[in-house]
């Protein structure tokens, strides 16, 4: 009579390892007490879900604030859904954003560290190592149903308005004898290997999670899959084995994956594996008429990743706004220290939402065109380089030809107290900006111009005649704007918008409308930079020169 250890060598004739051995050759790293050992894990399945960032920069932020380490590792056992060359990208986007693993997969050719291979495909060994200990000790079997089999126990358990699953009575293999499972396999008859769990789902199990603290939960009672007729196994039984013998710490992913912690915390305690602390996070959500829902790779642009860095979001903006996700105190923090970087800010479990996040792209806006109003230009002009370089050649060209000139227009009221606050992406500069470029500018038709519809032409030529003859370029701002305010009175306008309120008969405008001449001969536009600014960037010659051909246009 055969038992559980002639079927376990069955099963896997050439696995001589034990799990002790495994435990020799991953052994616990020397590490700091309190370091964290935190990981991301993706599928290489498509593009980096913004809810992915979120989840792997938690993690990262967690193991260098402990002088812990962070990995990456690769679950790439779902070959069907598998995008060829998609974990590389994934790796370079989060390397955008300086979430840099210590360790881990970094392509598919290279990887770091000694608690490798850091790619689930090449791991098997590892996990047959396993499974053949739970086959040997009676915590696994082989089950022989098919997708039939499995549909007619679902009708059945339907019929009977009872939990689906395979479990309890509805395990048809879970009792098969030792030696009725031999036969089958010895017959050729198809298989996969599931889990025998001990558990009952009419019991509760107590867990402490790291972010929504004391939780109550339904025991697992079901048979789950751990290994797959192609050999491979399932995520439920692989990523266990994965933080063990890399020896994570602490494992933070999002809170859809709550439900599934019986499983795994009953898969650990079986094996005598020491449980990693879990923190599930918030779920980043959007509000879609009306309804709360979770950000969809199909529906929402802002659900990639990819899409904020085409759009040429500042890293440090994005990643700032995902922490005031990550941590209620963030902002606050930020206020009082507004001159530190955001990594000597102290992150914490009990600080973390425990409802689901509304994704606020208005937010991302806002905290991003915040931290660029405080760039240096010069700092800024390198960022921007990058990103056109990659997004927007023209742009790019346009940079490396004069970067002194592009420097000095993204200088335009920066590097003060109160800077503008103009741009909240790369992306929005050069439409802002481009009619710097004589090239832009001579594409602008004046016919199409709206100048305001109180000036008749004449008034327009005159106060641009008598600027281009009285221009100084040797004032400074406040001298400047006298100037605007002199030229005004000389040809019939207010050097006050409330004195011409009060009169508006006795005047054909104010300063205001003599700036905007001037501001839509020089650009082709009601708004600019500052006008002062603008002039002296473009120099006297240009000024002129624009002027002219202004007038001509009218």
């Amino acid at each position: 009579m055969a038992n559980y250890i002639d079927l376990a060598n069955l099963i896997f004739p050439n696995i001589t390892t034990t799990i002790e051995d495994l435990e020799k050759r991953y052994p616990k790293r020397d590490l700091p007490e309190g370091a964290m050992v935190t990981r991301f894990a993706p599928s290489p399945t498509g593009f980096l879900h913004t809810g992915s960032l979120f989840t792997s920069l938690v993690s990262s932020y967690y193991a260098k604030q402990s002088n812990g380490v962070f990995y990456i590792r690769l679950e790439d056992t779902d070959t069907k859904r598998e995008i060829a060359g998609s974990g590389a990208s994934l790796v370079e986007q989060l390397k955008v954003f300086d979430v840099i693993p210590n360790e881990g997969y970094i392509s598919d050719e290279e990887e770091l560290g000694n608690y490798g291979p850091y790619k689930q495909s090449e791991r098997a060994h590892l996990y047959n190592t396993v499974i053949k200990h739970l086959i040997s000790v009676g915590r696994a079997y082989p089950c022989f149903c098919s997708v039939d089999d499995l549909a007619e126990l679902r009708k059945e358990q339907e019929a009977n308005k009872e939990i689906p699953g395979y479990y309890g009575k509805y395990a048809r293999c879970r009792d098969l004898s030792v030696d009725e499972a031999i036969e089958r396999i010895n017959n050729g008859d198809p298989y996969i290997i599931r889990f025998k769990s001990m558990g009952d789902h009419n019991n509760k199990v107590e867990f402490h999670d790291e972010v929504k603290g004391d939780l109550t939960l339904t025991e697992n009672d079901q048979d789950i899959i751990i290994l797959k007729s192609d050999g491979l196994p399932t995520y439920h039984f692989a990523h266990l084995v994965d933080d063990h013998f890399m020896r994570t710490t602490h494992v933070t992913r999002g809170e859809e994956w709550l439900s599934s912690l019986p499983i795994h915390l009953e898969l650990f305690d079986t094996l005598g594996f020491e449980r990693p602390k879990y923190g599930h996070l918030p779920v980043i959500m959007k509000v879609d008429e009306g309804v709360r829902r979770k950000l969809s790779k199909r529906k929402d642009l802002e659900a990639a990743v990819s899409y904020f860095l085409e759009q040429g979001y500042p890293k440090y903006g994005f990643i700032e706004y995902l922490l005031t996700i990550a941590n209620s105190n963030y902002e606050q923090w930020r206020e009082q220290n507004l001159d530190k970087d955001f990594y000597e800010f102290k992150m914490s479990f009990d600080k973390m939402g425990i409802d689901g996040a509304l994704f606020d792209i208005a937010k991302v806006a806002n905290i991003s065109k915040e931290r660029m109003a405080y760039k240096k230009a010069k700092d800024l002009c390198e960022e921007v380089k990058t990103w056109a370089k990659q997004y927007h050649e023209e742009f790019y060209n346009k940079i490396v030809a004069d970067e002194d000139f592009f420097v000095s227009i993204l200088n335009i009221e920066r590097e003060k107290e109160k800077p503008r606050k103009d741009y909240a992406k790369y992306s929005d500069i050069y439409p802002i900006i481009s009619f710097f470029y004589d090239d832009v500018y001579s594409t602008i038709d004046y016919s199409t111009v709206e100048w305001n519809p109180t000036m008749n032409k004449e008034n327009i030529k005159a106060v641009l005649e008598d600027y281009a003859n009285t221009i100084n370029m040797e004032l400074n701002e406040e001298e400047w704007f006298n100037s605007i305010k002199e030229l005004s009175v000389r040809h019939g306008f207010a050097d006050n918008i409330k004195v011409w309120k009060k009169d508006k008969e006795s005047y054909k405008g104010h300063v205001g409308d003599v700036s905007e001449m001037l501001r839509i001969a020089l650009s082709g536009r009601k708004n600019s930079p500052n006008l002062y600014c603008v002039i002296q960037i473009l120099g006297k010659e240009k000024v002129i020169e624009r002027i002219n051909n202004t007038i001509k246009s009218l």
